[in-house]
């Protein structure tokens, strides 16, 4: 599986944003996917992750209520929207693939897309 993320950009602080990340291969719909983020100096953190199915979806404590993320099996999508950001989550954002149940730990996950940065200015 090949991962492509896009949608980064500069948005001010209480904007929104909608990253997207592309796989191919036939075996999207297998896998769990996730993203994380990175800001400079500080560890790859684990944000939101949803099953294969899309019936279950997961959220680091700090984005809950701010960000959704679903995925279009058909598409071979998986999106991360990002409503009311902050300055904190400004961070180089990577999608991921992987058939783990621990959804959080990135080592965890088998495949990794290139990252796309999100900027917020305060």
């Amino acid at each position: 599986v090949q991962l492509q993320a896009s949608g980064g950009g500069l948005v001010q602080a209480g904007g929104s944003l909608r990253l997207s990340c592309a796989a191919s291969g036939r075996t999207f719909s297998l896998y769990n996917m996730a993203w994380f983020r990175q800001a400079p100096g500080k560890e790859r953190e684990f944000v939101a992750a949803i099953t294969w199915s899309g019936g279950f979806t997961y959220y680091v404590d700090s984005v809950k209520g701010r960000f959704t993320i679903s995925r279009d099996n058909a598409k071979n999508t998986v999106y991360l929207q990002m409503n009311s950001l902050k300055p904190e989550d400004a961070a180089l954002y990577y999608c991921a693939a992987g058939r783990t149940v621990e959804r959080s730990i990135a080592r965890m996950y088998d495949y990794w897309g290139q990252g796309t940065q999100v900027t917020v200015s305060s």
